[in-house]
C-alpha cells in the first residue's frame, strides 16, 4: 500500500529524490515520514509531513533535504541535497493515521519496502 522509489548510488555531495506512492485510503487525514536505517543502527525519522502540510525534519538533515507531498496524487517525496556518506541507509516511507506529527517508527501501521541509498566518499 506504500511503494518507495529512487534510491541508488550516488557520490558525496550529490542529490537524489526519493518518491513514496500511497493507495487512496492511505493518504487523506495521514501523516507521511520517511525514515532511515543504517546496519547496525536504529530507524531513525528523517523527514514527516503531516496531512495539513506541517514539516519537521530530522536534526541531521534540516538544512539539506526537503519533504513535500502531493495529496491531490497521493504521493510523498524527499529530495536529497548534500548527500553525505553518513546518509547511506535504507529509507522508507511511512503513514499513520495522524493529523500531528508522530516521531516514533513504532507508531506508525503502514510501511513501503525501502529503498537503499549509498553514498561514496
Amino acid at each position: 500500500q506504500l511503494q518507495a522509489s529512487g534510491g541508488g548510488l550516488v557520490q558525496a555531495g550529490g542529490s537524489l529524490r526519493l518518491s513514496c506512492a500511497a493507495s487512496g485510503r492511505i493518504f487523506s487525514g495521514y501523516v507521511m515520514s520517511w525514515f532511515r536505517q543504517a546496519p547496525g543502527k536504529q530507524r531513525e525519522l528523517v523527514a514527516t509531513v503531516t496531512s495539513g502540510g506541517m514539516i519537521d525534519y530530522g536534526r541531521s538533515v534540516e538544512d539539506r533535504f526537503i519533504i513535500s507531498r502531493d495529496n491531490a496524487r497521493n504521493t510523498m517525496d524527499l529530495q536529497m541535497n548534500s548527500l553525505q556518506p553518513e546518509d547511506t541507509a535504507v529509507y522508507y516511507c511511512a503513514a499513520a493515521r495522524s493529523s500531528r506529527f508522530l516521531y516514533s517508527p513504532t507508531l506508525y501501521e503502514f510501511w513501503g519496502q525501502g529503498t537503499l541509498v549509498t553514498v561514496s566518499s
